[in-house]
């Protein structure tokens, strides 16, 4: 199937501001690209690019004083099936795992295992390790947590959020994330688009979502504490230690969020586009 996907944000500078924008499709997926969503901005603002530490296509630009309309339109082809599930997959040692997992073990901005360390492994010591205990994991923290959009706060760590068992999509993620490492799993943020295909409405308003990968049995692995379901249509922007690090927009001076859409729709089969971007036909 394919599916369309992108977004429009409109902001408000007082003053000319710099943006970092971490709004591109991950390369992981463009085989699958039909019909690219490519950044435009309104009015027309020089954009210049490059990669993070982790890979991510990241955009610059110098936004003028005044609106700014930031926004991308494009197509993708989707497998249409659920997320794996690998029940069977193992608990690597950590003297056996991968130089470039460890970072993905330590503390970070929104995931303090220093703090919920001890909580971690009463909850999940006496847990299979490996696929089980991740999943153990999300369960509790799908359970534990109170999806709460109005309550949502750009400043709650994993911590807080098991303090106050309440947020969104990037708490649930967090607190996960912060409970594998306390066990020893590699465990890594991920954010992009997640549609509604394959669930029943009625639908909330569109919007980007978070997830994370654990790693076991010797590659990275998706799971998403919020919604505890293999879902469809789900489509991979970036990755890092936690949301600090794949934020949609970092802006460096005073704004206003004017505006704010994100669509993920499936296109009907006899609608479906046919263009191909050159290079990247399967």
């Amino acid at each position: 199937m394919q599916l369309r996907t992108g977004y429009e944000l409109i902001y408000y500078f007082p003053q000319p501001t710099p943006i970092i924008l971490l709004v591109n499709i991950h390369d992981s997926r463009a085989s699958d690209i039909v019909i690219p969503t490519r950044l435009t901005t309104e009015p027309p603002t020089p954009i210049s690019s490059y990669r993070d530490a982790f890979g991510n296509r990241c955009h610059r630009v110098l936004a003028p004083a005044g609106r700014l309309r930031l926004a991308a339109d494009g197509v993708i082809r989707d497998s249409g099936q659920p997320d794996e599930v690998v029940s069977a997959a193992g608990q690597d040692s950590v003297q056996d795992l991968p130089q470039d997992t460890l970072v993905f073990l330590l503390g970070s901005r929104y995931c303090e295992t220093d703090l919920l360390s001890q909580t971690a492994w009463q909850l999940f010591g006496g847990t299979p390790p490996g696929y089980p205990r991740v999943q153990a994991i999300c369960d509790y923290v799908h359970n534990h947590i109170a999806f709460d959009y109005q309550n949502a706060r750009a400043t709650r760590s994993a911590a807080e959020a098991f303090n106050e068992r309440t947020g969104v999509c990037r708490d649930y993620a967090h607190l996960a994330i912060a409970f594998c490492r306390c066990m020893n799993i590699p465990a890594r943020y991920c954010t992009g688009y997640l549609g509604d295909v394959g669930t029943p409405p009625p639908f909330p308003p569109g919007d980007f979502a978070a997830w994370f990968e654990a790693w076991i049995g010797g590659r990275w692995h998706l799971f998403d504490p919020r919604n505890n379901v293999p879902r469809m249509s789900r489509v991979l922007m970036a990755r890092g230690r936690d949301a600090c690090d794949v934020a949609i927009a970092t802006t460096f001076g005073p704004n206003i969020l004017e505006s704010f859409k994100v669509w993920t729709d499936e296109i009907p089969a006899d609608m479906e586009y046919r263009y191909e971007i050159p290079g990247t036909a399967a």
